[in-house]
């Protein structure tokens, strides 16, 4: 996962909800068919192709996909 684009696809792939680009710059609360339930697949799926554990706390008050990106790949 190099991008956001990779990011967007991963999600697409492992969670199901097709993403783009400026919907992970969208508040999370605006991204079409996203709910609360989605960020614990989300955070699995992270963690798998990362493969590092990623702060829940930080994942569930991330106000955008793309912050969350920011957190997965943060060094």
């Amino acid at each position: 996962m190099n991008s956001l684009d990779d990011f967007a696809q991963l999600i697409s792939d492992q969670i199901g909800i097709p993403v783009t680009s400026d919907d992970l710059r969208r508040s999370v609360d605006q991204v079409p068919g996203w709910d609360s339930l989605h960020v614990m697949w989300l955070l699995t799926a992270l963690e798998r192709e990362t493969g590092r554990r990623l702060s829940l706390p930080q994942v569930i008050e991330a106000p955008t996909l793309a912050h969350v990106y920011d957190l997965a790949v943060a060094p």
